[in-house]
């Protein structure tokens, strides 16, 4: 039995070693290093072309800080979106919500996991809040170009209605280490998801899948990827655990192949690129 049902989830009944916590660790805070943290930082967005391209100075926190963070810790949309809206209501500038709230509370995050004082799930849902903040506040990164000597672009991301990140984390680590650009999407719902593959582009989009429910969806969800993507040679794969127990064609889910084995994956993906790309 593989470690990992191909895109993201443990296998049932597997109990991962005491070392793999520690890869998970170390996974999350290169993700929040490298991915999450930046984009919460793209100040790009807050000044115009005329304005000088040098991002400012760290703000200093604001006394919400606290407050809003525990509320992501505890995965209390309202309560962060509260805050959120008093701030508004009471003038603060956007941008200032940006770079004063929602990014310092995204390295809090990943301070309170490097020392052991939160678990994986209040991350990752805490990080799910922040996402949907930046997208509330209109800040989505900006379209990339694709260069045809660029390593491969991937985006990760669990089926809408489930977060089970732990083992996706793991997946895109095998990925960054066989030399591809990836990005774990942790967006929660379809309209992100086709916002996130609208604004960069994506040789290949990996769907995890955990719940029988999902399937139903999946047709749909993968057209209306196609449609929005960059890239009109996206390709799309799924994985997750509820594929070692359903056998099913990828064909039949709109889907260019379906992956259960985490280690055969990079190679499998590699695989779509290159015949993609000769088309």
């Amino acid at each position: 039995m593989s470690e990992f049902n191909g895109l993201g989830g443990h296998a049932y009944g597997y109990k991962p070693p005491p070392s793999l916590g520690e890869e998970c660790k170390e996974s999350l805070l290169a993700t929040l290093e490298k991915q999450i943290i930046p984009r919460l930082l793209n100040v790009q967005h807050f000044f115009s072309s005329d304005q000088t391209p040098n991002p400012p100075a760290p703000a200093a926190e604001l006394p919400e800080f606290q407050a809003f963070t525990q509320h992501c810790l505890k995965n209390d949309s309202l309560h962060a979106n509260e805050v959120v809206d008093a701030l508004i209501a009471g003038g603060t500038p956007q941008e200032h919500i940006f770079l004063a709230l929602i990014a310092p509370a995204a390295r809090h995050l990943g301070v309170l996991w490097e020392q052991d004082l939160c678990d994986f799930t209040q991350v990752t849902c805490g990080l799910a809040i922040m996402h949907q903040m930046i997208y509330r506040l209109g800040y989505e990164s900006p379209a990339s170009t694709h260069e045809q000597d660029d390593k491969e672009r991937v985006m990760l991301a669990c089926a809408p209605g489930s977060q089970h990140f732990l083992g996706l984390t793991i997946v895109a680590d095998f990925f960054r280490k066989a030399g591809a650009d990836v990005v774990l999407e942790i967006s929660s719902t379809e309209s992100e998801l086709l916002r996130a593959v609208a604004n960069e582009w994506f040789d290949v989009v990996g769907i995890s899948v955990a719940l029988d429910a999902q399937l139903s969806t999946l047709p749909s969800l993968i057209a209306h990827l196609r449609k929005s993507s960059g890239n009109p040679k996206v390709r799309v794969v799924l994985g997750g655990p509820i594929f070692s127990i359903k056998t099913l064609s990828p064909m039949s889910l709109g889907a260019d192949a379906i992956l259960t084995d985490a280690r055969d994956a990079v190679g499998a993906v590699k695989r779509l690129i290159r015949g993609s790309s000769a088309r």
